[in-house]
């Protein structure tokens, strides 16, 4: 299976029509998808993301959300929350955007592994969006392939500079999905909510501490959890430069600590998915670097090198 491309899903065609000096950086999608075809070419599948249906949706979300959101009728104060201006556009983006996450969950139980070069939308609810999170597509896709393909130990680990506060609250209760978020203690939400294992950082921890704490809260993550099937939110908002992080890891410690979760559920055995997640340096191109040296050490792991199926049930 070596040399096979790695899964790669975009939603760069996909435009999010935002007002000027809106702070969402929704441009930094098409440079990365050009930087990691340039930089990484047969080395990765690049595919453009199938939208989500409505029946997996509901999976995960209150089908009067989504109704609610597909039709455009969405309350003032839903909207302010999600952070976007309800449009068709907007729908169909947060459509595709889930829908790559499905598509990457799927074709990683085969592969191995696959990257969905944006995702990780960890602040939306069952019944609500926040956060410029409209969709969970890490919880709407756990639920399709538990559905599809009887997944029964799933790993979140994220490392977004944010809670996974969505997250812990669409699974709490469940067995069958483990949530681990490292994040910001004073950073957003202001009112955090009981992940299986959280680990909260002071503002302008760096990389010595971050990447300790890692090694000591990774190891039990996995131990409890056991997972078949890991989602890893490879967030770059904890960068030193970034306009909504607090924290102050280098770009090194940030490929570090990549390198620490590759190498942790390559040791489990599990399949993996990655999401971007956050990412809003002051300089574009800094989120760009950091978001396609996860995805270069991704394709350089021993995860890509695929995996046989019909070996592994023999």
């Amino acid at each position: 299976m070596s040399g096979v491309p790695c899964p790669v899903f975009h939603t760069a065609d996909f435009p999010l029509p935002l007002p000027a000096g809106h702070p969402f950086p929704a441009h930094k999608y098409r440079l990365l998808v050009d930087r990691v075809i340039a930089e990484l070419g047969g080395r990765v599948a690049v595919q453009v993301a199938p939208a989500v249906r409505d029946e997996e949706l509901r999976l995960a979300h209150d089908p009067d959300y989504v109704a609610r959101v597909r039709a455009g009728t969405l309350r003032a104060a839903e909207i302010q929350r999600i952070g976007f201006p309800w449009s068709p556009e907007m729908v169909e983006r947060s459509l595709r955007s889930t829908g790559a996450t499905v598509a990457a969950a799927r074709v990683a139980l085969d592969r191995g592994v696959a990257v969905h070069l944006g995702g990780g939308t960890h602040h939306a609810f069952a019944d609500g969006g926040a956060g410029y999170c409209v969709f969970h597509d890490v919880v709407v896709a756990a639920r399709v392939v538990q559905r599809e393909r009887g997944v029964r130990r799933i790993l979140v680990v994220d490392l977004d500079v944010h809670q996974g506060d969505g997250t812990a609250t669409m699974t709490a209760g469940d067995d069958t999905v483990f949530t681990f978020s490292m994040h910001g203690a004073r950073n957003y939400p202001r009112v955090k909510q009981r992940s299986d294992l959280d680990v909260e950082l002071p503002d302008g921890t760096g990389d010595a501490v971050f990447l300790a704490e890692l090694e000591r809260a990774l190891p039990l993550a996995f131990e409890r959890s056991r997972p078949e099937l890991v989602f890893y939110l490879a967030g770059a908002d904890p960068f030193l430069d970034d306009r909504l992080g607090r924290l102050a890891l280098t770009k090194a410690g940030l490929l570090a600590r990549d390198h620490a979760v590759l190498d942790a559920v390559a040791r489990a055995g599990a399949a993996l998915v990655v999401t971007l997640a956050g990412g809003y340096a002051r300089r574009i191109e800094d989120s760009v670097d950091i978001h396609c040296a996860t995805v270069a050490a991704v394709v350089g792991s021993d995860l890509a090198r695929g995996r046989d199926p019909a070996a592994e049930r023999a």
